[in-house]
Formats: C-alpha cells, structure tokens, sequence
C-alpha cells in the first residue's frame, strides 16, 4: 500500500495529458508453483504494462510524424520494469542497434527463486531480464538483456550468490564512491558497444537522508546531486530509449510530499531538453 501511495502522489504532479494510469489488481496474486509470492499478480501487472506501451508509442499516437518522447514507468517495485525494458529490447534490435541497461539502485536483483531470501520478485527483476528468473515472468522476446550489456552503479548490497554471478558474467559494476560526474558511468556503458541506453532507477540509490520514503533503504548512498549528474552525462552520450522509477513508498499519503520534490527532480533529469 506503501508503494500505490507513492505512485498516486507521483500522479498528481505530473502533467494529465501525457500520463496513462495503469490498473493493477487489488487481490494478493498466486505463486502458481513458481517460488515466486503473488506471480499471478506480477503477470497480471507486466501484461498491462505492455498494452500502455504499445498504445502510446504506436505511430497513430504521436503528433503528425514528430517521434515520440521517452516513456517513463513509475512503479510500484522494481518488477514494473518487466515490460519496457523488455520492448526497449525490442526496439533497439528492430532499428538494427543495441540496447544498454544502467541498473541505478542499492540492490543487484539478481537472486533467483532458489536465492536465500526466496519469494519476493523484487530480488529477481535483472536475474530475470537476463533469461534467468522464474520461468513464468522470463521474457518473451527474440533475445533476453545480454549481461555485457548491464552497468551496475550505486549498487551496494548484494549477496554471496549475486556477487559470483556477477563476476561470472562480466557485468561492470560502477560503485558509488565512483559515480561522480557521470564520466565512469559514461565510460562503462561506452565498454558495452551498444548504441541506446535504458536507465533503471531504483531510488535507494540514494543515501537515506536524502529521501525517506524508500521500501528498503541502504546506508552510504549517491547524493542527488550525484544521482542527477550521472543521468545527465548518460543522455548528453547516448540516446535514451526509456527509463523507470521505483520503490517510492512514503509511510503515509500525507508523508509523500516530503520526498515528492526529490522524485521530481529525478523525473526532470531523466525528461527535461539538454
């Protein structure tokens, strides 16, 4: 509930005419046997997620032959990003290029069913976008995210089976200490080859003092200003395919206003002209 007040309180500052709401269930969801709680709910999320996204970026939703913007997903938790991430994929190889995908978040998500902590989807998003995840949420597309092609930055907690496989795969890994002014992130992405870049914002990227309203906050996090620097040095380099914004979870409706600035100014970053 944390998270659905989070995301009302995002709605009501954004501009209505280029904002689509998209329903979620309101029932717990089943695990269907998958090892993962409420998989049916997740499903049910990522499916409508995808009808949104076709409906605003299909050529007879733009302004005479004006491209469209960026999309921007705001969840919710980071299994909102199933979808577009996945179309971005999609995209990139249809125009003949390659897509990149800058995990900004305190957590690799790359736990499997299997991990310590099982159940919770949340842990699994990039494990699954890599074609390695629960069987029922792994996406159908011609190809699932190349690990090569992941920069981990800000990323700060992770356990013992997350570490090897992201050393097993080559993911680069940008800590916080060495986000800066975006020029190691920059770099990093430039090291993958690919052309578009999709940027994943968990805000526990964050350090805890600079916003509150976080579902699992983590200690010694980017600054804002951090934070906003190295999405601008990304888009100043590269084309931005999309981007998402999760886990933005005030403790009370009344408490979103707090932390909403912070998340605006994220939302600036990622969409404002260069």
């Amino acid at each position: 509930m944390q998270l659905i007040d989070g995301a009302d309180a995002i709605h009501g500052d954004l501009p209505q005419a280029v904002t689509r709401r998209v329903e979620v269930p309101l029932g717990a969801g089943e695990s269907l046997d998958s090892g993962v709680a409420r998989v049916s709910a997740i499903m049910s999320v990522r499916d409508s997620v995808e009808i949104a996204l076709a409906a605003v970026t299909a050529p007879d939703a733009r302004q005479g032959d004006e491209a469209p913007g960026i999309v921007v997903t705001i969840g919710g938790d980071c299994g909102v990003e199933l979808a577009p991430i996945g179309a971005a994929m999609g995209r990139a190889a249809r125009n003949g290029g390659t897509l990149a995908v800058v995990w900004l978040d305190a957590h690799a998500d790359l736990m499997t069913p299997g991990s310590p902590v099982p159940g919770a989807f949340s842990g699994m998003v990039l494990r699954t976008l890599l074609g390695d995840g629960p069987e029922l949420l792994v996406p159908v597309i011609d190809e699932t995210l190349d690990a090569t092609r992941v920069v981990l930055a800000g990323v700060r907690s992770v356990d013992d089976d997350e570490e090897e496989f992201i050393t097993r795969m080559g993911i680069p890994w940008v800590p916080v200490d060495e986000l800066g002014d975006g020029t190691a992130l920059v770099a990093a992405l430039e090291g993958t080859g690919a052309t578009e870049v999709y940027l994943h914002v968990d805000l526990d990227v964050l350090d805890p003092a600079e916003i509150a309203a976080l579902s699992y906050p983590e200690p010694f996090g980017a600054s804002m200003a951090t934070l906003v620097a190295n999405i601008v040095a990304v888009r100043q380099r590269f084309p931005l395919s999309g981007a998402g914004i999760t886990q933005f979870a005030p403790s009370s409706p009344d408490a979103a206003s707090d932390d909403l600035s912070a998340v605006l100014r994220v939302i600036s970053a990622l969409t404002r002209t260069l």
